[in-house]
């Protein structure tokens, strides 16, 4: 618990190998950072195992395979998979708990396997349609709306009929990203203005639809402003990923039971089956350019845990990548 340091982890060589029978070998191009990632370092029950000391730091990766002993891979196959905070690596491509090895579409830009048609893109999709059940006519809010997930998020709430969609972000140039690029109706920025207060400013009648990344503070202000029989989707809290000691649940949290309110959480992990769909109408969106993407992206491999940092320091617009080889 509490926050991650720089100096947590450790930068190894060693010797590079070679694939066997059924293997490749990766060079990784892009490394993939989500605020989940933290969670993983906690020696405690979750959906997936804890990373042990000393093992590879568990992320997503899009690269290039250099050498082939796969049936199913060629040397030159641009491939997306969970490979980990390495140059290279060695793969089966067999499906784990967090997916298997996927080839890039021909046309599609290497990273955006990472953002909006990766995992947190599919989160974004099915936290809001199948999670959510967004309507036509919803009034929808987004925390962390800046972020990979929220961005995408809360544009699909705009694209599946919402009637207003408004996010909450921290600075007014995230702000003005959201209302200027993303097309949102407005944007709240946490950092300046009084949240609760512009919530019942720009939801007069509540909110119908609440899409999560944060948790804290922020989720108890906003059960006060939900409409009746609303619901809230709970997709992260990534305000209390470093604490030390987990802060109390929302002392609203009465207003579910008053409000009637349909209160879920979910993990994408369990929607892999479904991912298909989820990537055909996200890339149906992006082609005819009504889904708008950010990409946050450093570089130098040495600048992993740096990267992963400026997910909590709140720097990132969009999703955060490093770049560590190119073509």
């Amino acid at each position: 618990m509490g926050l991650v340091k720089e100096s947590d982890f450790e930068l190894v060589h060693e010797p590079l190998a070679r694939p066997g029978d059924g293997q490749v070998l990766v060079r990784n191009h892009y490394l993939a950072f989500e605020p989940a990632m933290r969670g993983w370092l906690n020696d405690v029950p979750s959906y997936i195992p804890p990373v042990g000391l000393g093992e590879v730091m568990r992320a997503s990766t899009v690269g290039e395979i250099v050498e082939s002993n796969h049936s199913d891979y060629a040397v030159g196959d641009m491939v997306s998979g969970m490979l980990g905070w390495q140059q290279f690596a060695l793969t089966d491509g067999a499906p784990g708990p967090m997916g298997g090895l996927t080839k890039v579409p021909a046309g599609v830009p290497p990273e955006l396997m990472l953002s909006a048609l990766g995992g947190t893109g599919l989160t974004a999709y099915f936290g809001m349609v199948e999670i959510g059940e967004i309507r036509e006519g919803d009034t929808v809010l987004v925390s962390g709306a800046a972020g990979a997930t929220g961005s995408v998020a809360a544009q699909i709430a705009r694209l599946r009929g919402a009637a207003k969609v408004v996010g909450i972000a921290g600075g007014p140039e995230k702000c003005k990203w959201l209302t200027e690029q993303a097309g949102l109706d407005a944007a709240i920025d946490y950092k300046s203005e009084k949240v609760s207060a512009r919530i019942r400013e720009e939801f007069p009648k509540g909110v119908s639809l609440f899409y999560d990344n944060v948790g804290g503070d922020i989720l108890d202000q906003t059960l006060l402003q939900m409409a009746p029989f609303g619901r809230v989707v709970l997709c992260g809290g990534i305000s209390a990923y470093n604490e030390e000691k987990l802060p109390p649940g929302p002392a609203n949290y009465m207003q579910i039971v008053i409000r009637r309110l349909t209160v879920k959480g979910f993990i994408l992990i369990d929607h892999f089956a479904k991912a298909g769909e989820a990537i055909g109408a996200l890339s149906d969106w992006i082609r005819r350019g009504e889904l708008v993407h950010a990409e946050d992206i450093q570089e130098g491999f040495e600048n992993a845990p740096k990267t992963f940092l400026r997910l909590f320091e709140g720097q990132n617009l969009g999703k955060q990548l490093l770049k560590i080889a190119g073509p």
